[in-house]
């Protein structure tokens, strides 16, 4: 679905197509064009209105690429991921946006599901000097909502990381190492969106594009320094998940220890007594052996906890239990 916003004179109105002379050098219109889940006839606009170069075209159509900023003739093309709201819980998702910024013009090109696209929508529906200000500023608004999504998702993720910690001290389940594997991942997939957008986000703060006046530098830098907290955040994390990780197999292989220990000791008892039992139990009359048909069972049976006793009360002395 293509919608087609058009500012001229203080007034925004919703057109059906792009004209033409609307992306003329002297033109006085702002053009914000927003391709939802576009199908290939409406995807032929960027090459045949707007006539972007086929790579940035290629791009924007795709599936998914990770973000990225590139300069092109009269244009820029920035590549930006929002949190994925319809994603499958216990699972960190994103989904990309694609913009193109030109002198007069934004197009926005994504799959239908952007939570701040349609609350941008929204307000271009209600206020007409969302489009007054620029497509620059247009660009800043959609890109701050994106950001502000992630706090919600990075702050869930904190909750998630603070149970696995406790679990990890002080519970025991066997599927606990699957949790902080998985929420590893959760982990690796945020920076891997969070750190190149951040650099991306950077190049607009640092006047690197004739596109960006001073003004609006000062606005990328505050949605930049939020980039810059996430990724400080996800690297935290990440240490901490890592952290607990160790915990863990330190926990499972002091289990083990005990286990075995416990283990070691029953079988280092009975070794002397099934020697006792074996001999006594032969079927031979041995001279010197003690005690007569009717007391060697009892005999037996007293010198067998006399070493059961002997050797629980040197294991104590020794601290081996």
């Amino acid at each position: 679905m293509i919608s087609i916003y058009v500012h001229r004179k203080g007034e925004t109105t919703i057109a059906t197509r792009v004209d033409p002379e609307w992306l003329a050098p002297q033109s006085d219109v702002t053009l914000w064009v927003d391709l939802s889940a576009p199908t290939p006839e409406e995807g032929g606009l960027l090459s045949d209105v707007f006539h972007f170069h086929p790579l940035s075209v290629e791009d924007a159509l795709s599936e998914i690429h990770h973000p990225k900023i590139e300069p092109y003739a009269g244009y820029l093309y920035l590549i930006l991921h929002g949190i994925d709201f319809s994603r499958r819980e216990q699972e960190f998702a994103t989904r990309d946006v694609d913009f193109f910024l030109g002198r007069n013009y934004l197009v926005t090109v994504h799959d239908g599901k952007s939570r701040s696209i349609a609350k941008t929508r929204m307000l271009c529906d209600q206020h007409a000097h969302v489009l007054a200000e620029g497509p620059v500023a247009l660009l800043h608004r959609i890109v701050d909502s994106m950001v502000d999504h992630y706090r919600p998702e990075v702050d869930g993720l904190e909750e998630q990381i603070n149970g696995l910690e406790e679990e990890a001290i002080l519970g025991f389940r066997r599927d606990l190492i699957r949790d902080i594997l998985a929420f590893k991942r959760d982990l690796a997939s945020l920076r891997r969106v969070v750190i190149p957008q951040r650099d991306a986000v950077g190049r607009l703060a640092r006047r690197e594009f004739p596109q960006i006046n001073d003004e609006m530098t000062y606005r990328f830098r505050d949605v930049y320094d939020q980039f810059v907290r996430l990724s400080e955040e996800a690297v935290l994390f990440q240490d901490r998940v890592t952290g607990i990780l160790e915990a863990h197999l330190s926990s499972v292989s002091n289990r083990l220890n005990v286990v075995m220990k416990v283990l070691t000791v029953i079988s280092t008892i009975f070794l002397p007594l099934t020697v006792l039992t074996g001999m006594w139990g032969m079927n031979v009359a041995l001279p010197g052996f003690p005690g007569g048909m009717p007391a060697q069972f009892w005999w037996v049976l007293g010198v067998m906890a006399a070493i059961a006793a002997g050797m629980l009360t040197m294991f104590k002395v020794n601290r081996w239990m």
